[in-house]
């Protein structure tokens, strides 16, 4: 196939989710057409199974179920007394609250699925407490920005079931590679917080809270640990599948959100409302990413692609150079999800053919999603910081404080690249 038709149907597709057009809308459009070109009407009588076989995959089960337990998790009050334990505990390290952002966001980010949903929870807490306390705006900013982003790195993740059904790569796996990341990835956020203060000699810091009243605190961390476990632990050990894991996790967030006499019906009614939003959302963009993967198929491009690439002779981490600037810069312009949905029928089967491992790639695309989070123009994560800003002040603070950690997130992902073993090495354990 010309390679040439290839790019125009991409780019086709890319101009029709800027001019506004849904995602869904896009990718099914070029899929269908592109089918149609080459098969004929035959090709649309062949997409009813697909779709039929799509919507009947126990696996796409889960993303609802993690959707609903972040959704009980957020309502219940369980994250506002989770930051609160949290600032007991890091708010006399140098940064103070800032920490606290961070610490919040990796550990809300263990029961939710969603960046956008840690990064709002998270600063809808944070950010009275910090504008009244007189920390910069900027730093407060990208700090709850770039933590948000742990939200689709650290287990359970949305966009990792996604990746896993469109790459048919273990979910269980996939989600197991992620902490060992997400946790790294934390620490170097909390890191360059602790190093700024010094450096500019910050004196905002909170002050020190007795240790009885930090020991009776640990209670709050309780419930997000308690679910973190039971799904985690069950994928590792086998027990149960990805979606069974999810519907253990809202029955004990159910119990939580009892126990903290907040399971109200009203709640549980703004709970299944928002997550049948998200998740229909999610499920129709998979649907049409799987109509352009029929016909990426079908039509031969994904060979194509892989063989124009192979023959410029590129050894894998070449490759993964280019792909970085391909989704640096493709994260200013599109939203994380259509960004995966897009390309991963492409770029897969490349990085596939030259050795890479299917799910230290899954972490490497994840890793790209989450600088498309924190990049202008459309960095999701900037928008929604800005959104619920105390002050009303401009979105430059968010961009402003935001750039470092797109930084360290680039240098972070070099480091995979180097040492691939921190990704590898525990889901070869399970």
């Amino acid at each position: 196939m010309n390679i040439s038709y290839i790019l125009i149907a991409f780019f086709g597709m890319l101009a029709m989710m800027l001019i506004g057009l849904p995602i869904a809308t896009s990718m099914a459009t070029v899929g269908i057409i592109g089918g149609m070109l080459a098969y004929g009407l035959p090709f649309v009588d062949s997409i009813a199974p697909v779709v039929w076989g799509v919507h009947n995959d126990n696996l796409l089960t889960s993303i609802p179920l993690f959707v609903l337990m972040g959704e009980l998790l957020l309502r219940s009050g369980i994250a506002d007394r989770m930051f609160g334990a949290l600032a007991a505990w890091l708010g006399r390290l140098p940064g103070g609250l800032l920490h606290t952002n961070i610490g919040c966001s990796a550990l809300f980010a263990a029961t939710s699925g969603s960046s956008v949903a840690t990064a709002a929870t998270v600063g809808t807490v944070a950010l009275p407490s910090l504008h009244k306390r007189g920390y910069p705006m900027h730093m407060s900013l990208g700090s709850i920005a770039a933590g948000g982003t742990l939200g689709i790195l650290i287990p359970p993740s949305v966009n990792m079931i996604v990746y896993g059904s469109l790459t048919d790569t273990s979910i269980g796996r996939l989600f197991v590679a992620g902490i060992i990341p997400g946790l790294l990835l934390s620490a170097a956020f909390m890191g360059f917080i602790m190093v700024h203060a010094l450096l500019t000699k910050s004196t905002v810091r909170e002050e020190r809270v007795p240790l009885h009243v930090r020991i009776h605190l640990l209670k709050d961390l309780v419930p997000p640990g308690v679910v973190f476990f039971i799904v985690m632990g069950s994928l590792y050990s086998g027990v149960a599948t990805t979606t069974e894991s999810a519907a253990l996790g809202v029955v004990t967030s159910l119990g939580f959100a009892w126990h903290s006499r907040k399971l109200t019906w009203p709640l549980l009614q703004n709970c299944f409302v928002q997550t049948a939003k998200t998740s229909g959302m999610i499920l129709l963009i998979i649907t049409a990413a799987f109509i352009l993967n029929l016909a990426v198929s079908l039509t031969g491009v994904a060979e194509a692609m892989t063989q124009w690439v192979t023959s410029f002779g590129l050894s894998g981490n070449q490759m993964l150079l280019i792909l970085i600037v391909f989704y640096l810069v493709l994260g200013m312009f599109m939203d994380v999800l259509s960004m995966m949905v897009a390309t991963i029928p492409i770029t897969f089967p490349i990085v596939n053919a030259l050795g890479i491992d299917p799910v230290w790639f899954g972490i490497f695309i994840v890793l790209m999603c989450e600088l498309g989070l924190i990049t202008p123009p459309v960095g999701m994560n900037l928008f929604v910081v800005q959104g619920i800003r105390p002050d009303g002040g401009s979105i430059r603070d968010a961009i402003y404080g935001a750039f470092p950690y797109v930084i360290i997130l680039l240098a972070f992902t070099l480091l995979l690249i180097v040492f691939p073993e921190i990704v590898t090495w525990l889901p070869a354990q399970m």
